[in-house]
């Protein structure tokens, strides 16, 4: 007899770039959290409540988070690493 096809939880990769300059990529966010009128806000604390886990498992104390970006975007690249051009100008 065949089975049911499992339900599926779709997930959205997230890059995190942290205070301390340290970055995470392909953190996964559930698809249906995201949306509505927060749009990616909601992502922001579901990754601030990961790392909140983390921490405590590990006893190490959680860093803050200064941004995210959809993985694959070019906006983090821009956080992280400053493009010749504006190098060129300093």
């Amino acid at each position: 007899m065949a089975r049911k096809p499992a339900t599926r939880i779709e997930f959205t990769l997230f890059d995190v770039v942290y205070e301390d300059g340290s970055l995470r990529s392909n953190r996964r966010v559930p698809s249906d959290v995201l949306g509505g009128l927060d749009g990616d806000a909601a992502a922001r604390a579901v990754i601030e409540e990961q790392d909140r886990i983390i921490a405590e498992k590990s006893g190490t104390p959680a860093v803050g988070v200064k941004s995210i970006h959809r993985s694959g975007s070019k906006d983090i690249d821009r956080t992280i690493r400053p493009s010749r051009r504006e190098l060129a100008s300093d």
